[in-house]
């Protein structure tokens, strides 16, 4: 069962995919954050099979001022250029800003339990971070967040549980940025931190051309006891 959020924040207001699960009378509340794509196939197929195991899943447009309703596919070589565009002007402080506000929103919707928890993809993925370090939810799970390393400095600011996921090889994230993230990390004990040999960046992606079919499903099962533990 689908509908959508409408959340208002002080310059506008903007739009969330909710999946919502079926016979479920109360339910924690899972924030699912897009990549440069956009709310598209792969994020509202992510929401859904959140909203199957139990949660209510929402998914807000992060491209809002730009290019709101944004869908894209990784199969379309002008989407990776439209979406790459999108990302480098993209406000981070403003993103923050818009999760935290769709954090406050998801703590009171109807059939919600007050739980949230926050989990992103790539540019999803550094959002999920940044928002574990400046704003509060129960706990987050970032995917591969690129330029995570120019924020490392951040990593004592979080106080809730966090758990990363990391490609090994990947293309956006090279060694000496992992090394820093692991540095980083390993000064607080509530950011837990996975690597994943010869996996690519957007190895978790459903339907991706990266996509890792022993890689992905482990995360996601670490991911799946992470949040049945905090939320």
């Amino acid at each position: 069962m689908t509908d959508t959020l409408t959340i208002d924040v002080a310059d506008g207001s903007f739009n969330c995919y909710v999946a919502r699960p079926r016979g479920v009378a109360l339910a924690p509340v899972i924030i699912v954050l897009q990549e440069i794509f956009g709310v598209n196939a792969g994020i509202r197929q992510i929401a859904d099979e959140y909203a199957a195991q139990g949660y209510i899943a929402v998914a807000p447009d992060l491209f809002w001022r730009a290019d709101p309703g944004l869908s894209l596919s990784e199969q379309q070589p002008g989407d990776w250029a439209r979406g790459f565009a999108l990302y480098s002007a993209y406000d981070r402080q403003q993103g923050v800003g818009d999760i935290a506000a769709t954090v406050r929103t998801a703590r009171t919707i109807a059939g919600a339990s007050g739980k949230v928890g926050v989990t992103g993809y790539c540019l999803g993925g550094l959002m999920t971070y940044l928002t574990a370090a400046r704003t509060d939810a129960d706990a987050f799970v970032a995917y591969y967040g690129g330029a995570t390393e120019d924020y490392a400095q951040e990593a004592g600011n979080v106080g809730m549980p966090l758990l990363y996921h990391l490609a090994e090889q990947d293309e956006y994230i090279g060694t000496e940025a992992q090394r820093a993230i692991r540095n980083a990390f390993a000064t607080n004990p509530l950011i837990e931190l996975y690597g994943y040999p010869g996996c690519n960046h957007a190895f978790a992606r459903p339907n991706g051309s990266h996509y890792d079919p022993v890689a992905a499903p482990l995360a996601n099962a670490r991911t799946a006891a992470f949040f049945k533990q905090y939320l």
